[in-house]
Parts: structure tokens; C-alpha cells; sequence
């Protein structure tokens, strides 16, 4: 096998970049629905809702203290046998895109619970004293005041959303990691595989946060917030 060959991590690398946009794909469909999902738990345990907030809390727990592996064949295995079908009959996609989404979910509802918690109690009051209905308080009050505050979070969690994303070669998606074993199985050439995928995943990362960062700078800009006084 030899020592660390420079030239051929060089020459494979744009190998690996071509899986770069599977894994933003995954990542980004991932957090995107499970923006929702978090969304509508946080509410459910902000608001106490009857039975919801309950099944919320013990959905996030077990998400949260399940890994990540772990999910993936859950579900791989497991929409499967509920829709009683060959898995083969399933793009590799679909069920990342599953996983991913319950697994973001999680972390984004206790994110988005704790930036509502931040968030003064007397705002919804003052909603309530110029006529607002709760609907509206919070869609037209506590939601961009909570978005300010949860975005460095959300920031947090793409990012981990990308690494993990590292894990989905195990329902055989094709993204970075995949491409990287893949080559390093043919040529038996490790090291220089893994390393052209941890410099990859280092700029996607570096790159996501200056742009969380950017982000953040701009919520917190004038005129950024609604309040009511």
C-alpha cells in the first residue's frame, strides 16, 4: 500500500466533489422538513397541548437518544414491511430523506421551544390587548422574534445534519463517504480516500457557518424584529 500519495488524493478528489450535491440534497430536504415537524412539536409542548405535548416529549426524547445509524435502518427496514414492499422498490433517497427529517426534528423542536421560551410572556398579552388572536400573536409576534434567537441553533444543526449525512451510505445513498469507500475499496488507498472526504465536509462546514453567520448578522439588523409594546 505504500505511504500517503498526495497525487492520487488529488487526482480522485473531484470524484468525490460529484457526490457534494447528493449530500447538501439530503441534508437540506432533511432540515427543511424538519423545520416542520420541529415546529409543530415545539408548539405542542410550548402551549401544553393535551396528549400532543405528551407524545412530543417522548418523540423527541427517543429521537434524541437513538443514534443516527440506528434510525437509518429503522427505517430502511422498517417502511418496508409497513407498506409490505421490496425495499429495492424504494429510492435510497427516500429513506434518508426520512431519517434525517425525524432526526433533525427533533433537535429543531427543542431549539425552536427554548427560542419561544426567550421570548417575554407579556408579548402575547400586549397581542391579546390590541384585538390579535393567538394565531396571529404568534405568527405576526413570537415567530420573528424566535427566529432571531433560534437561528444560530438552526445554523448548529444543519451543520451536524451535513456530517451525519456521512452515515447514509448505509442505505446505500451515494454521497460523499459512499464515493470515498468506494474508490478506497478499489485502489486500497484509505487514508488519501478519507482524507479528501474530511477536507470536503471541513469547507461544506466552514463555508455553512459564515453563512449562518451572515445570516445571523442580518436578523439582528434594524427593523429586523416585531414587537409588540
Amino acid at each position: 500500500m505504500g505511504i500517503f500519495d498526495p497525487a492520487f488524493a488529488l487526482e480522485k478528489l473531484p470524484e468525490v466533489l460529484e457526490a457534494v450535491p447528493a449530500t447538501i440534497l439530503v441534508a437540506a430536504v432533511g432540515m427543511g422538513f424538519g423545520l416542520i415537524l420541529g415546529f409543530f412539536a415545539a408548539l405542542a409542548r410550548v402551549y401544553r397541548v393535551p396528549v400532543l405535548g405528551r407524545v412530543a416529549a417522548v418523540y423527541i426524547s427517543f429521537i434524541r437518544g437513538t443514534p443516527m445509524l440506528v434510525q437509518l435502518y429503522l427505517v430502511f427496514y422498517g417502511i418496508p414491511e409497513l407498506l409490505n414492499i421490496n425495499a429495492e422498490q424504494i429510492s435510497p433517497f427516500a429513506f434518508a430523506f426520512v431519517a434525517y427529517s425525524i432526526n433533525s426534528s427533533a433537535f429543531q423542536a427543542e431549539a425552536i421551544r427554548s427560542a419561544f421560551n426567550s421570548i417575554d410572556a407579556g408579548q402575547m398579552e400586549a397581542a391579546y390587548s390590541v384585538g390579535m388572536t393567538t394565531f396571529q400573536g404568534i405568527r405576526r409576534i413570537i415567530v420573528p422574534q424566535a427566529l432571531t434567537a433560534v437561528l444560530p441553533n438552526l445554523g448548529n444543526i444543519f451543520i451536524g445534519l451535513v456530517k451525519g449525512t456521512s452515515l447514509a451510505f448505509a442505505v446505500k445513498v451515494v454521497e460523499i463517504m459512499a464515493v470515498a469507500k468506494t474508490i478506497s475499496g478499489t485502489n486500497y488507498r484509505f487514508l488519501e480516500m478519507y482524507v479528501d472526504a474530511a477536507v470536503i465536509y471541513w469547507v461544506l462546514c466552514f463555508v455553512l457557518e459564515r453563512i449562518f453567520a451572515e445570516a445571523e448578522k442580518l436578523s439582528k439588523g434594524p427593523g429586523r424584529l416585531t414587537t409588540v409594546c
